[in-house]
C-alpha cells in the first residue's frame, strides 16, 4: 500500500466505498484552539515551522523524546535551525499520528511528496516557503479550501470576543464561534484565580469580589458568549465530582479563597457549585456542556516554570472515579442539560460509553489528545458501537492549535471510521447501504445537528 495513497487506513473495499461518500464532506469542528485573530488578519506564514510546529506541544513532546534541545524548540534557534533539528529526528515519528498528519498536511495542502528526513530538510523548508506566498495558503484560503463550514474556538470568558465579532461580519461562508471556557473561575487553589476576579470584574464592569458579583459577572459573559453564537461551554475536570452544594457553603469558601486558605476538600466542593451553576446556565440557553476529564496539566515542573501552561507536560491522570464523582450531577440534570464526555484514559472508556447509554442526554465525544490516532479512535468507535450507540455519537473535532491540520485530523478520522463500519460490512453485520448513511451521518450531519442545531 502506498504511503498516504489512496487506501491509506482502509483495508476492506467497503471501507473503499464508504470513504468516497464522506471524504469532500463540510468539516464542523465544535472544539479546536484556532487563533481568531491569525485568521482574520488573514496574513499567513513565513514558514514551514511557524505552519506545523510553532504552537504545536504534540511536536515539541516527540522532539525532546528524541534528544533535541529546548533553544530548538521554544528557544531561540532560527525557524529553519528549528525545521532542520525536527527533520533530521523526524524519521523516529514512525507510528505516532503527529507523523501522519504532517506529511498529510504537506501532500494534500502543498502539494509535496517528499518525505520529511535531514536529507529533504533543505528542499522542504524552500518548496514550503515559496509555496506559503500564495494566496491560496492565507488562512481564510485554507480553511475554505478544507471545507471548514463551522469552528468552535476555546475562549475565556474575560474575552471580549472581538475577532469573532469581526469575523462574523468580514468572512463568508465560514462561521466561527466562540466556545465559554470558565476554568480559571473554578480553579480557587491557584495564586492567580484573584487575577480572574480582576479580569472579570474588568470585563463585565461588575464588582466579581464578592460572591454574588462573581456570579453575576460569569453570567454576564455567557450571555454575551450566546449573543456572538456560542453553542457550547467547555470544561477541564482533573477530578470528576459535581455533588449538590448549598449557596451558603460555596459562599463561604470564595470568601475563604480572597484569603487563600483553601483545602482540597473545599476546592472539590466548590467546583461542584460552579459546575451546577453552568450546566443551568447552558440548559437556559440550550447549549451543548464539553467535560474534559483526567488531564494532570502541568506534571513537569521544568517545563511549566520555563515556559508556562500548554508545553508538553501533561499527563493522562490515571484511574479517575467518574461513575461516582458525577453520579448527582448527572441524575440532578437528567433529560436537560446535553452532556459531551471527552476520554483522555482508555481505562474509563466503558465507565463514559456505559453512564452515556443510562442517560439519554450525556454523549461521547470524539477520541481525545492522547487517544486521536488511528488506533485509539478505532478502539473507541468499536467499543462505542458495542455497549453503546455508534449512531449516538457525536463525532470529530480536531483540538488543533494550528489551522493547517484541521484537515488532514478530520481525514484521518474519517477514514477510520470508514474503515471500522466497513469491516462490520465486510463481515456481514450491517447492509452496505445502512452503512453508508451511518458514515455520513457522524461525519457531518450528527455532529451539524447536536452542535449547531
Amino acid at each position: 500500500m502506498a504511503f498516504l495513497g489512496e487506501r491509506y487506513l482502509l483495508t476492506n473495499e467497503s471501507a473503499v466505498e464508504l470513504y468516497e461518500a464522506v471524504k469532500d464532506l463540510p468539516i464542523v469542528d465544535a472544539h479546536n484552539h484556532g487563533d481568531v485573530k491569525e485568521i482574520v488578519e488573514n496574513k499567513g506564514w513565513n514558514d514551514i515551522w511557524e505552519v506545523e510546529a510553532a504552537t504545536d506541544h504534540y511536536v515539541w513532546e516527540l522532539m525532546r523524546r528524541r534528544g533535541v534541545s529546548e533553544e530548538k524548540i521554544t528557544g531561540t534557534a532560527s525557524n529553519c535551525e528549528k525545521w532542520l533539528a525536527l527533520s533530521e529526528v523526524f524519521p523516529k515519528f514512525i507510528g505516532n499520528p503527529t507523523y501522519e498528519w504532517i506529511h498529510l498536511d504537506l501532500k494534500r495542502r502543498f502539494g509535496i511528496e517528499e518525505v520529511i528526513s535531514k536529507e529533504t530538510a533543505d528542499l522542504i523548508w524552500q518548496k514550503t516557503k515559496d509555496i506559503l506566498k500564495e494566496p491560496r495558503m492565507k488562512p481564510q484560503a485554507l480553511l475554505k479550501e478544507m471545507g471548514v463550514q463551522v469552528m468552535c474556538t476555546t475562549d475565556d470568558p474575560t474575552s471580549d470576543l472581538r475577532y469573532h465579532k469581526m469575523a462574523s461580519e468580514s468572512i463568508e461562508g465560514i462561521r466561527i464561534l466562540p466556545t465559554w471556557r470558565p476554568d480559571r473561575a473554578c480553579r480557587i487553589d491557584r495564586s492567580d484565580w484573584k487575577k480572574f476576579l480582576v479580569d472579570l470584574s474588568q470585563a463585565t464592569n461588575i464588582d466579581a469580589n464578592t460572591f454574588k458579583g462573581f456570579l453575576d459577572a460569569l453570567k454576564r459573559t455567557h450571555d454575551y458568549f450566546d449573543e456572538l453564537g456560542c453553542v457550547c461551554s467547555d470544561h477541564a475536570l482533573l477530578y470528576p465530582v459535581a455533588r449538590y452544594v448549598k449557596e451558603d457553603r460555596a459562599q463561604e469558601i470564595f470568601n475563604r479563597a480572597l484569603k487563600q486558605e483553601i483545602t482540597k476538600e473545599e476546592f472539590l466542593d466548590f467546583q461542584s457549585y460552579m459546575l451546577y451553576f453552568f450546566a443551568q446556565l447552558d440548559f437556559e440557553k440550550n447549549w451543548k456542556m464539553q467535560l474534559h476529564i483526567g488531564a494532570l496539566r502541568d506534571y513537569r515542573d521544568k517545563l511549566f516554570e520555563r515556559l508556562g501552561p500548554d508545553s508538553g507536560g501533561d499527563i493522562s491522570a490515571g484511574y479517575v472515579d467518574v461513575a461516582t464523582g458525577m453520579r448527582e450531577f448527572f441524575n440532578a440534570f437528567d433529560g436537560k442539560t446535553s452532556f459531551v464526555l471527552y476520554c483522555l484514559d482508555m481505562s474509563y472508556l466503558s465507565v463514559m460509553a456505559t453512564i452515556a447509554r443510562a442517560f439519554e442526554n450525556v454523549f461521547l465525544g470524539a477520541p481525545w489528545w492522547f487517544n486521536d490516532s488511528p488506533f485509539g479512535m478505532q478502539l473507541q468507535l468499536q467499543y462505542i458501537a458495542s455497549v453503546d450507540l455508534l449512531s449516538n455519537f457525536v463525532g470529530m473535532v480536531t483540538d488543533s492549535r494550528k489551522l493547517m491540520s484541521y484537515g488532514s485530523r478530520t481525514e484521518m478520522f474519517r477514514r477510520i471510521l470508514c474503515n471500522v463500519v466497513g469491516e462490520m460490512v465486510e463481515r456481514g453485520q450491517v447492509p452496505l447501504k445502512e452503512a453508508l448513511e451511518l458514515c455520513v451521518e457522524l461525519s457531518y450531519t450528527r455532529p451539524k445537528e447536536f452542535f449547531f442545531g
